[in-house]
């Protein structure tokens, strides 16, 4: 087998390496989200339910909080409101930046112009910075909280698909069909979409990873859902208070599950990120 030809066909098994292991992860932490209902000890928004601030032991594996609720039916539990609002803030970015990317591309002149002043300008904000700032006006709750990170990730939906419309309606086979009399519509969607939507994939599966930190951040100075919805952000801002006093459980297993998931959800973008849009291959 020539080098290149052995050199592609191990570059194509790490790239999928990558997208398996990225989904296995995420897969657990959805799975393990939905079934908390029943698998889950104790109602991880009880109080009460233990000894306060217990550390790990055979009755309550993963310990209790401050408020005597159990730890493993926080940690079990908590991840349904990030994939929640994750989701959530992911749709709205779809609905709204490909859109506007597509067609003020695609048609340019002033309205391109305003558009990608106005997505720069909301760009050019530190992230975090302006997600609490939309999140303090709009106030608390999980909508309110999804469109705060869509505030901050519509205009990278919006750079992305603009400047891979830009190049496509270019194209030969783009412009015969404008030639040969195609609306616009159907040129957006039949021609210039299919050809950006491996992009519109990975930016999916990178903005689920920002999300769940922005929300986690959120919650962690307030911003978030009410205290007795269970929440890893909540966990965090608690266990924050505790770890001086040598309380290290109520912060690390919910920091943990962050990481985890935030993880899974990078290694997947990354695969699929290099599978669906592969550098490119020296000649043989």
């Amino acid at each position: 087998m020539p080098f290149v030809s052995r050199f592609r066909l191990l570059s194509n098994s790490g790239q999928r390496s990558l997208i398996v292991f990225g989904a296995l992860i995420v897969a657990s932490v959805v799975i393990m989200t939905v079934m908390s209902p029943y698998i889950s000890p104790y109602n991880p928004a009880e109080i009460s339910v233990g000894p306060i601030l217990s550390p790990p032991s055979s009755k309550f594996p993963l310990g209790t909080n401050s408020l005597g609720q159990d730890m493993l039916s926080r940690v079990l539990s908590g991840g349904g409101t990030m994939l929640e609002v994750s989701s959530l803030s992911v749709v709205i970015c779809l609905a709204i930046g490909v859109p506007i990317g597509l067609l003020t591309s695609y048609l340019g002149g002033a309205a391109d112009k305003i558009a990608s002043l106005v997505m720069d300008s909301l760009y050019a904000f530190p992230g975090l910075i302006l997600a609490i700032a939309v999140a303090a006006m709009l106030g608390p709750g999980a909508i309110n909280m999804a469109l705060a990170i869509s505030v901050v990730y519509i205009p990278s939906y919006f750079r992305i698909v603009r400047s891979q419309a830009l190049t496509i309606k270019e194209l030969t086979y783009v412009e015969a069909a404008r030639a040969l009399g195609a609306k616009t519509i159907r040129i957006i969607s039949r021609y210039v979409f299919p050809n950006l939507f491996p992009s519109v994939v990975v930016i999916v599966t990178m903005n689920f990873a920002d999300a769940i930190l922005t929300e986690a951040g959120l919650t962690f100075i307030g911003l978030g859902l009410p205290i007795s919805t269970p929440d890893w952000g909540w966990d965090l801002t608690l266990g924050r208070q505790l770890l001086s006093n040598g309380v290290w459980w109520v912060i690390a297993f919910p920091g943990l599950m962050i990481i985890i998931a935030v993880f899974g959800f990078t290694i997947l973008g990354e695969g699929l990120s290099e599978l669906l849009n592969p550098r490119l291959e020296e000649k043989s």
